[in-house]
């Protein structure tokens, strides 16, 4: 697909980012040619072209485009002796000062605030406006991208890249199911559909990179803050248990703090029963009745391989855990406290402590050997719950509902977003993609990267809706995906 020139120039002029980093360049005793501008475009244009990330594939993109356009980049200039096109030299000249004015003094594995800037406000600049309020829910994920540079010999730590590390990254291929790699953690929030909401195009909003001694979800968090302080609104953030394995400070209640709500799977060391508050029992982020059947308080998420039978077995043992559930009868107030009531006295099950509760149905589940000497929660009308209680595993669904289960689906789109980039049919940012040293120059490339991808997705997504409405036009139903699975049993009854 070809993305105009047009298009990548608007985004550059939205972002306003080339200013700020001409603002930022030495003011040499000679003209320079090539400005900040007309780089970024280039390496724009090398990633749209499938290129990989070298600045000779930069000079000649630029070269290669028609005489007016390189005339009105700057690229062909009059100089005093006649027409002077740029050289490989004078954007090699050009593309350090940049790294040089975005990185920092000391280099210590995570972007400066001048680069991660410019990263934010080139991604928002890529998605148009009619997309940018289209759902608040974001799916995050972190990949790794190697270096080009050889990891140091044993024993040492000297290197062509400092700034890189070893970290560690999970395969699918036959074999160990993880392995170390030398580089860093790309970490990417891409913006998913609302709950009961139509689809929208996946486009990647934020973007980090930090060396692999460092805690991506830490780093991403600081991202998520200044999206949040940019006046984005942060709704459900979809995170696997990598991320909800972090301490609490580290992770939940910054985000928290910023008014999103965490959906997450929660690893196994963070579930069943963690302790009590006032005698309930917490559980997986919730507060339970202290008479909570044990089995339902172990309830863990379905396999992958589930049956239909094993999913309604589970669903239902779902439905049974959350009658025992302490209900929420307040939100959450400026610091962080909220109010619950015992099921019993909202009517969810029956219990001989809650003498009204003995009237309902017999339906409910019924506490038949309720506490000798009630803790609080079995005595008092409602309960207060401070925000450190469950901090780290508190969420918006219960886990592991069926509501939970649905909500969370939609985190694949981050796996997806990592898929597109390092597809060897398109822009493939495996090791050897970019020959360039240290953080400031890939995070660069790779928010460029991202910037095409966002392109590609936005046109897929506008041929899609085209050719739905066309087939709405002629009462035909929506094009959905034709999944073929060639099975031993169709093989064995093909004829030869």
């Amino acid at each position: 697909m070809s993305i105009p020139l047009a298009v990548l120039e608007a985004i550059i002029d939205d972002s306003g980012v080339a200013p700020r980093i001409e603002a930022l360049l030495p003011a040499g005793v000679r003209h320079r040619q090539l400005t900040a501008r007309t780089l970024i475009l280039g390496m724009l244009l090398v990633q749209a072209g499938h290129r990989p990330a070298f600045l000779t594939e930069v000079h000649a993109a630029l070269i290669a485009l028609p005489g007016p356009d390189q005339t009105r980049l700057g690229v062909m200039q009059d100089w005093k002796h006649g027409p002077h096109q740029l050289t490989y030299r004078q954007a090699e000249y050009t593309h350090g000062l940049v790294v040089k004015a975005l990185g920092k003094a000391q280099p210590d594995g995570a972007p400066s605030k001048a680069l991660t800037r410019v990263c934010d406000d080139l991604l928002e600049a890529s998605i148009p406006p009619g997309h940018k309020d289209a759902s608040t829910a974001l799916a995050v994920d972190w990949t790794d991208v190697e270096t080009f540079a050889r990891p140091p010999r044993h024993g040492t730590t000297a290197c062509a890249d400092p700034e890189a590390s070893w970290g560690h990254r999970t395969t699918n291929l036959p074999g160990p199911r993880g392995e170390m790699f030398f580089g860093y953690y790309l970490s990417a929030a891409t913006m998913m559909a609302e709950e009961h909401h139509p689809a929208v195009p996946e486009l990647a909003r934020r973007m980090t990179l930090t060396s692999c001694h460092l805690d991506p979800a830490r780093a991403l968090v600081r991202v998520l803050q200044r999206m949040a302080a940019a006046g984005v609104t942060l709704g459900d953030i979809l995170a696997d248990s990598g991320y909800a394995h972090r301490d609490a400070a580290a992770w939940a209640i910054p985000l928290r703090l910023a008014g999103a709500q965490l959906i997450q799977d929660l690893h196994p060391s963070d579930r069943g029963p963690r302790g009590t508050h006032h005698g309930a029992i917490i559980a997986n982020g919730n507060l339970y009745c202290p008479q909570t059947p044990k089995p339902l308080l172990s309830l863990g998420p379905l396999a992958r391989d589930a049956t239909p039978e094993h999913i309604a077995s589970h669903d239902q043992q779902a439905a049974e855990l959350s009658r025992h559930k302490l209900g929420k009868i307040t939100a959450d107030d400026a610091d962080g406290y909220h109010r619950v009531s015992c099921p019993a006295v909202m009517g969810k099950i029956r219990c001989p402590l809650r003498p009204s509760s003995m009237t309902l149905d017999r339906g409910r589940p019924e506490i038949l050997a309720p506490p000798e000497h009630p803790p609080a929660c079995c005595t008092q009308q409602t309960l207060t719950v401070p925000p450190h209680v469950a901090a780290k595993t508190r969420q918006k669904h219960d886990y592991p509902s069926p509501q939970h289960r649905r909500s969370y689906a939609r985190r694949t789109g981050s796996e997806r977003t990592f898929a597109t980039i390092k597809d060897h049919a398109s822009n493939d940012i495996t090791r050897g993609w970019c020959r360039l040293m240290s953080l400031t120059p890939l995070t660069l490339w790779l928010a460029c990267v991202l910037i095409i991808r966002n392109q590609r997705i936005l046109a897929a997504w506008a041929a899609r809706q085209a050719d739905n409405t066309r087939r709405a036009a002629a009462g035909l139903p929506p094009r959905t995906r034709k999944r073929r699975r060639t099975t031993l049993a169709s093989l064995a009854a093909a004829p030869p």
